[in-house]
């Protein structure tokens, strides 16, 4: 979440804060007692409004929190790699290539597998019903009306 959201949400809190003080003033001048004016339905909205806040508030913090925590683990992680590069890189200068162990030249030469006998497609399944081999008839088609001749005029 943004600086602006969070000052944003501070001020808000602060006139909600500011309203509740009022409210409460306003209603002991009136002579209301206090467990009565706990019930008051304008209070109570302030009330709601001031712990909606907190809540955002809580949850920006917490948001703040753990992307402190993943920068963190990302610079240690890039500090690790770029070391292990800096090493990696001093210990291929200093150290010439070792000889293969002569063990790793001399491997048996695997055993060429034999084809075993060709293996039916959908073993062990039930066969699918065939579809029909004869095409069914065609449907025999309504007669056409003959198309009207034109008239042409008698003389």
């Amino acid at each position: 979440m943004g600086l602006k959201q969070k000052r944003a949400l501070t001020r808000q809190k602060a006139y909600l804060e500011q309203q509740i003080q009022d409210r409460l003033s306003f209603l002991s001048g009136k002579g209301v007692d206090p467990v009565k004016s706990e019930k008051d339905p304008i209070l109570k909205k302030f009330k709601a409004g001031r712990k909606a806040v907190d809540h955002r508030l809580r949850r920006i913090a917490e948001h703040e929190k753990k992307t402190a925590e993943l920068a963190k683990m990302k610079a240690e992680k890039a500090e690790k790699a770029a070391a292990a590069k800096l090493e990696k890189a001093s210990g291929k200068a200093q150290k010439p290539k070792k000889a293969a162990p002569e063990e790793a030249k001399a491997k048996k030469p695997k055993p060429e597998k034999k084809p075993g006998p060709p293996k039916e497609k959908g073993a062990g399944k039930a066969p699918k019903p065939a579809a029909t081999a004869e095409p069914e008839a065609p449907k025999p088609e309504a007669p056409q009306p003959e198309p009207a001749k034109p008239e042409t005029p008698k003389e």
